[in-house]
């Protein structure tokens, strides 16, 4: 089921997760949270931009529980925690986020 950013289609698999993960941008990101009823804040621009990061460092996107740990290390406790990041993406921190920052669904989501 494709997409269109700004002019440009981009295909995603069944689930709506980007394919060509290099194909990804901001245009492409703020579709996919529209799709998912999420309206992009700073704070979540912020988890989208780690996620990101975590990718092109480990090759994997991180499972929430790996995710929740991560984010508490690098922006500290108060968003590094379950009841934070839920309200950010409500159908799952990091199964929705990981789809609107262009990523591969988490190992372990269903």
């Amino acid at each position: 089921m494709p997409i269109e950013a700004a002019g440009k289609t981009y295909e995603t698999d069944e689930e709506g997760y980007l394919i060509n993960l290099a194909e990804w941008n901001e245009d492409v990101a703020n579709v996919i949270a529209k799709s998912e009823n999420v309206e992009m804040t700073p704070n979540h621009w912020e988890v989208v931009n780690f996620l990101r990061d975590y990718y092109n460092e480990y090759q994997i996107a991180p499972a929430v529980r790996v995710l929740t740990k991560a984010i508490g290390k690098q922006l500290g406790p108060d968003k590094g925690n379950s009841k934070y990041l839920y309200e950010l993406f409500p159908y799952g921190p990091a199964k929705q986020a990981c789809k609107i920052a262009g990523l591969p669904k988490p190992t372990g989501c269903v």
